[in-house]
């Protein structure tokens, strides 16, 4: 019973029809009539007027819009524990050829505007110091947390009065979504965000992800990034294909709504254990070596986070079966 990683999930029945509609041709590369369709069907969902790209992986996702925001001899205001720094295996430096992340900190893998200004604070002038030119942060964050979009909007204010660009990590966009009720439009542009790594691979999804510039002319030259990294598929047609299907008929939002569920009745059952509030669909616990090994003897899979830390992933497909039966064993633990 798989609770490893949302990664490995399953792809939505809607997505693999879409990708067996998609087999006529009538162009290569984002030239095709489906692609064509993304700049209107985001910005139908986003309220104004965006630029939408496909792209393969949510690393390439997140290092070409920050290669967007901040030149090669900036810096990026990130969380410490933020994917950019810990998971991409530098790419994030490598796409802005060099650019520098600045670390800042804060409970669950949260920033404020007081950690971000920390960072800057620190910051003297001249050419010794690396300046900031963007900030980044994870929505749901490492940590199983959300930003809500007040939270959002005190980072934009600060960022913009700053004069840095505003990047979201959307990974798990879907389920902090669907945690603050509130529309896509209101956790981005509306509270400042200039980038959005909206993910959809996670959630559903085969192999497709969107970059989201509420600048659409940002997006003139992430095309040529995309490109010059490797990035542009000459069968186009089949990655807007996943997207647009993901957003016909909210399945992405359904989807969530049904990860979030899960992971809700899991924190419910494991109670005090709970290191963080769940805000999505990840349950960090309190478990003891032995405590875990008795959770995978009973058929549970699960990544041990840290000593004495386990993380529990829900995915959009999980059964209700296996999501009961991990609740009664959280629930029976002393």
């Amino acid at each position: 019973m798989r609770f490893f990683s949302d990664n490995a999930a399953t792809v939505h029945p809607a997505v693999l029809e879409a990708l067996a509609a998609a087999q006529p041709t009538d162009a290569a590369y984002d030239g095709d009539a489906i692609s064509g369709r993304l700049d209107a069907a985001f910005s139908d969902l986003f309220g104004r007027d965006v630029a939408a790209l496909w792209i393969a992986t949510g690393t390439a996702a997140n290092s070409i819009a920050l290669a967007t925001l901040c030149p090669p001899h900036g810096g990026v205001i990130c969380h410490h524990a933020a994917h950019i720094q810990n998971d991409e295996c530098g790419a994030p430096e490598f796409y802005t050829h060099g650019a520098k992340l600045l670390l800042a900190d804060g409970p669950g893998a949260k920033l404020d505007v007081a950690a971000c200004a920390a960072v800057t604070d620190a910051i003297g002038g001249g050419v010794h110091w690396v300046q900031p030119h963007a900030l980044s942060i994870t929505n749901a964050t490492e940590y199983g947390m959300s930003y809500a979009p007040d939270e959002v909007a005190a980072l934009g204010e600060w960022a913009k009065a700053k004069g840095l660009g505003f990047h979201m990590d959307g990974a798990r966009f879907a389920n902090a979504i669907v945690h603050h009720g509130c529309t896509p439009a209101a956790m981005t542009w509306e509270a400042g965000v200039d980038v959005l790594s909206f993910g959809f691979v996670k959630n559903g999804g085969l192999s497709a992800e969107a970059l989201i510039f509420f600048n659409p002319d940002l997006a003139k030259v992430a095309r040529i990034r995309r490109k010059r990294g490797g990035h542009l598929l000459s069968k186009g047609r089949f990655m807007a294909a996943q997207l647009l299907a993901m957003l016909a008929d909210d399945i992405w939002l359904a989807n969530a709504r049904a990860a979030n569920a899960g992971t809700a009745r899991l924190a419910s059952a494991a109670g005090q254990r709970a290191l963080y509030p769940v805000e999505a669909n990840e349950l960090f616990l309190r478990l003891t070596a032995d405590e875990a090994a008795g959770l995978r003897v009973k058929g549970f899979d699960f990544y041990d986070w840290a000593a004495g830390e386990a993380r529990l992933v829900v995915s959009w497909d999980q059964p209700e079966a296996e999501i009961a039966a991990l609740a009664d064993a959280l629930a029976l633990l002393p």
